[in-house]
């Protein structure tokens, strides 16, 4: 049986200004921006290169800024971060992380509008 994380709800406040950080300064795919009435929408986006999307919209019922630790794994940290810097993206300088004996992971940490917490990481080669 193969279980596949393919979505993951991300709660924001203002579902046009979230569309354009993740598509506009991250470069999200905008795969769906579905809305039946004006009390229901929900636009779903996935990061390049990714098998698993976000969705934003009146999607679940957790506060804003409520959702922490997202990774979003890269081959080449500084590239990465230079590309969110230059579209306007405020990411933390890299950090890397290591133990005696053991490979080096980097992070550098950023934020959406709302605070929802999300993490460049580069793994060992």
């Amino acid at each position: 049986m193969d279980y596949r994380l393919e979505l993951i709800p991300i709660p924001v406040t203002d579902v046009d200004r979230a569309k354009d950080f993740y598509a506009g300064r991250l470069g999200f795919t905008v795969d769906h921006d579905f809305s039946p009435n004006e009390s229901f929408r929900v636009v779903q986006l996935t990061p390049p290169g990714s098998a698993c999307s976000i969705a934003i919209g009146t999607v679940v019922d957790t506060p804003p800024g409520s959702v922490q630790g997202l990774h979003l794994v890269v081959d080449d940290i500084h590239a990465a971060r230079a590309e969110l810097v230059a579209g306007g993206v405020d990411v933390a300088e890299v950090e890397a992380m290591g133990a005696p004996g053991k490979p080096t992971v980097s992070y550098a940490a950023f934020t959406d509008p709302d605070g929802n917490g999300w993490t460049l990481q580069q793994l060992p080669r």
